[in-house]
């Protein structure tokens, strides 16, 4: 049946048509963002996901900064206490030499001095050991924490390493000296104990500098992973959609010459009327 109120066929085409455009803009969106899913609208469902894992990843950027901060303050701290184990092995040579009994006086002074002074520089290295405003090892902060997970809910903890002197570690006192035998072989004593524990101040900071390392490893691996699930996710593959933008660029011209074949149907009518 011929009609001019109804045309299927232009209706038809018309649909086809605004199929056609729905798609290319689709594939315009995908190529224009780089996305096959830009929003909620896309995919619901792989949308959510997505933005959980990218706020994991935001996580992960936050966890691996607070970790280079306490790794850095732990090494400065190490490099510190690693001058304060050099100068406590200069100290007890001093020390050692003074206590000679058949050494002379002006040589005693001497040696003295050069004690006094090198004692003051553990109390200047130990004092100005600090990264970001905090120091490890002068008895001003208990511990430091950094995050490990991208929860906060884990931490990895620095105890603080109290490398002034006359504490518990650096045993030597701030007024010490070493001007007689007496005084000279209690130094001595004093400077072997220290030695002794700055050593094991260090490994307890090598070990906790280490396991910051590791852990901001893993933590860059496991970002990384998180990115990549997000892209197999997301990420829309350009060779693909190349190939459907070409292909859709195609069945619109068709489309618009279908719909203007079919618009014209009607103008066949006039034949009957002639």
């Amino acid at each position: 049946m011929a009609s001019i109120n109804t045309n299927m066929g232009a209706l038809i085409a018309l649909q086809n048509l605004n199929n056609t455009n729905s798609q290319l803009s689709t594939v315009q969106k995908r190529i224009s963002t780089g996305l096959k899913v830009a929003d909620a609208r896309d995919n619901g469902g792989a949308f959510a996901i997505a933005q959980k894992l990218r706020g994991e990843v935001a996580g992960f950027n936050a966890v691996q900064g607070s970790l280079s901060r306490v790794q850095s303050t732990v090494d400065v701290a190490s490099a510190a206490g690693t001058a304060v184990s050099d100068l406590l092995i200069e100290l007890k040579e001093k020390a050692l030499a003074s206590s000679d009994t058949s050494l002379d006086a002006a040589s005693r002074t001497a040696l003295n001095e050069d004690f006094v002074a090198l004692r003051d520089q553990i109390d200047t290295i130990v004092s100005n050991a600090s990264f970001n405003g905090t120091n490890l090892i002068n008895n001003s902060t208990a511990s430091i924490a950094a995050l490990a997970n991208s929860d906060g809910s884990s931490v990895i903890t620095v105890l603080d390493e109290n490398l002034s002197l006359g504490g518990s570690i650096v045993t030597i006192a701030d007024t010490a000296s070493i001007n007689t035998v007496t005084r000279a072989a209690a130094a001595v004593t004093a400077i072997t104990t220290s030695i002794n524990n700055v050593g094991a101040s260090l490994a307890r900071l090598g070990t906790k500098s280490k396991a910051l390392e590791i852990q901001s490893t893993f933590v860059t691996k496991l970002s990384d992973a998180t990115t990549a699930g997000i892209g197999n996710l997301v990420d829309a593959d350009l060779a693909k959609e190349s190939a459907n933008l070409q292909a859709l660029q195609v069945k619109q011209q068709l489309g618009v010459q279908a719909l203007s074949i079919a618009n014209s149907a009607p103008s066949l009518v006039l034949g009957f009327f002639r």
